[in-house]
């Protein structure tokens, strides 16, 4: 597909956006309530002992804003099952929690709490890739099936759990977050040579800065990075990084700040006149609860959302699916998903259904590897769309939708023009999943920049 003499739109062309989600039939499985007496009666004996699952997520400091919202989508989800009586109608879920800002250390002794003492079925959870890189070999080594509904870091499957048994993971690569906002970009704004990052100073900030950066070097030919800053985590002080890179006079500056960050980067952005003076790629700015974003946030930002959802779009109309989540979640919790919010229901609608396929195969209460047979190869259409898990390395995998931000009537914070979104097919911003691993033929950081370095054209802008 992609070949040296393409020119710049044939390129971006073959980017080609869906038209978002397509009609239910194309899926079995609905991550959604059943209506009334619509379940099939489970196929044998089942006990009523209830389900013991592990969950752990940030409860408090800062990364509560993530964690909060994924804890709120598990705890709709639950509750919908346990109304129609557990999972086959038997078996109520009770749940072991724990707090991610414990640290890593304790996280993972309470992961093994939660099984050698708590007896826990399933775990879910994890909003730091650190956690899951370190809770992931504990979850094999344990027997423990795992939704890691993000810690997305795409050495998770390439380096740490090559060939994962127990371990799934819901959100995209993290890796699609910069590459989708720069193919954006690169359609959008044709005309950038001068690029600069800002970005928080931990692995994933690393990490999305190294994915823009060779984006950008094959989408916008020619161009250079002018300037780099590199905000601690949960900094509040943004005014050296915003007048560092303003002073290297760039055509666009690049973000992957996130929640608080976020919110301090365009607030004090705002009174630099960041906003009216460079274009901003912002890979994560309505990925965060959207409450948090204020009507002050700037209209015209190419805004991400951790390569996974945001609740306005697929539209109701679209996808009646989306808007019926967004109305029981809303009547729930007084606020609107985000995206880990949406990645925690359908985790246990996902779950839910294994667990049904399963019985009807072998009868009774089916086994782990049952379960996890039925989880490989899936497909659920949820409220973002559908989405499949890769056989092969537990991964989910879905189109990632990017937009510009803009203020609208119907909501007192900036979502997306309904104008802007496009949809980009995530098999055409990922490496195919036979790529050669880091450690396999080269070091670099991902499967996807190796793809993209060797692979890509260079476009001339």
């Amino acid at each position: 597909m992609l070949r040296d003499n393409l020119n710049r739109r044939d390129f971006l062309g073959s980017f080609a956006t869906t038209a978002g989600a397509a009609a239910l039939g194309a899926a079995s499985t609905v991550a959604a309530p059943r209506l009334a007496n619509a379940a099939n009666p489970p196929k044998g004996r089942i006990s009523d002992k209830p389900i013991k699952m592990g969950w752990t997520s940030f409860t408090s400091g800062p990364g509560a804003a993530l964690g909060k919202p994924m804890l709120q989508g598990f705890q709709l989800a639950m509750a919908e099952i346990n109304a129609e009586g557990g999972f086959l109608g038997k078996r109520k879920i009770d749940v072991v929690y724990s707090n991610e800002a414990a640290g890593t250390g304790n996280n993972v002794k309470n992961f093994k709490r939660m099984k050698l003492q708590d007896d826990i079925d399933f775990f879910m959870g994890i909003v730091s890739s650190g956690n899951s890189l370190a809770m992931g070999p504990v979850a094999e080594e344990l027997g423990v099936p795992t939704f890691f509904i993000d810690g997305c870091t795409d050495a998770l499957f390439e380096k740490t759990i090559k060939t994962p048994k127990n371990v799934f993971r819901i959100t995209n690569l993290v890796s699609t977050d910069a590459i989708s906002c720069m193919i954006k970009a690169a359609k959008t704004w044709p005309e950038v040579k001068r690029i600069s990052h800002i970005h928080p100073d931990f692995a994933f900030g690393r990490f999305e800065y190294l994915h823009a950066r060779v984006a950008g070097e094959k989408l916008f030919g020619g161009s250079e990075v002018v300037s780099e800053g590199w905000p601690k985590l949960f900094e509040t002080d943004f005014t050296p990084f915003i007048t560092k890179a303003l002073s290297a006079k760039p055509d666009m500056i690049v973000t992957s700040c996130w929640g608080p960050d976020y919110q301090a980067f365009y607030k004090q952005g705002l009174r630099f006149g960041l906003f009216d003076k460079v274009k901003v790629v912002a890979n994560l700015a309505i990925a965060t609860p959207p409450h948090m974003l204020a009507n002050d946030h700037p209209d015209g930002v190419i805004s991400g959302v951790h390569g996974n959802y945001h609740f306005t779009h697929p539209s109701a109309k679209q996808w009646p699916l989306n808007g019926q989540f967004v109305q029981r979640y809303y009547k729930r919790f007084k606020e609107y998903p985000n995206f880990e919010s949406k990645g925690a229901y359908t985790g246990m609608y996902l779950l839910k259904a294994a667990i049904e396929k399963a019985n009807l195969l072998v009868g009774g209460w089916p086994d782990r590897e049952a379960i996890i047979a039925m989880l490989e190869g899936s497909v659920i259409a949820a409220p973002s769309g559908y989405v499949y898990i890769r056989p092969g390395d537990h991964q989910a995998m879905k189109d990632v939708p990017v937009g510009i931000s803009k203020k609208i009537p119907d909501y007192p914070f900036p979502v997306w023009d309904p104008e802007s979104v496009e949809i980009f097919p995530v098999q055409s911003i990922t490496a195919p999943p036979d790529w050669p691993r880091p450690g396999e033929g080269h070091n670099d950081p991902s499967r996807a920049y190796n793809w993209i370095k060797t692979t890509w054209p260079t476009i001339n802008t």
